[in-house]
């Protein structure tokens, strides 16, 4: 089999993933990912698609991942991991999408105006 790559994006986080068949072996940014992640909630993260198809052994995934925060990095990858399975095999599309994998997240951060303290709060105000 050869390497399959997927791109999968989560507020400012970018994840390119390159999929081989292999034992199961997860690099980030030449890491490992219990590593990079060393939170166990975004490690299931990560591998919720890989956990609903049963196929968590069988690929070794290679990725690069910049920008965001940590949860948004881990989001990111499990759409470019469930883009990637998608290309293996489109069959498997209608169990990742029905979980709510294939559905890029388009919530980005607000920007904050001009003459307030953040995107929405405003200052004090003040009668007298």
């Amino acid at each position: 089999m050869e390497v399959i790559n997927a791109l999968g994006r989560r507020k400012a986080a970018v994840a390119r993933v390159y999929v081989t068949e292999g034992s199961g072996k997860i690099t980030i940014n030449k890491r490992d990912l219990t590593n990079y992640f060393p939170s166990p909630i975004l490690q299931y993260v990560v591998k919720q698609p890989l956990n609903t198809l049963g196929v968590v052994e069988k690929y070794d995934i290679k990725v690069n991942l910049n920008g965001g925060g940590f949860k948004g990095q881990s989001e990111a990858l499990r759409l470019a991991v469930a883009r990637a399975l998608v290309k293996i095999n489109p069959e498997d599309k209608s169990a990742l999408k029905a979980e709510g994998f294939m559905t890029r997240d388009p919530r980005e951060v607000e920007r904050k105006k001009p003459g307030q303290p953040k995107a929405r709060k405003r200052f004090q105000f003040s009668k007298r």
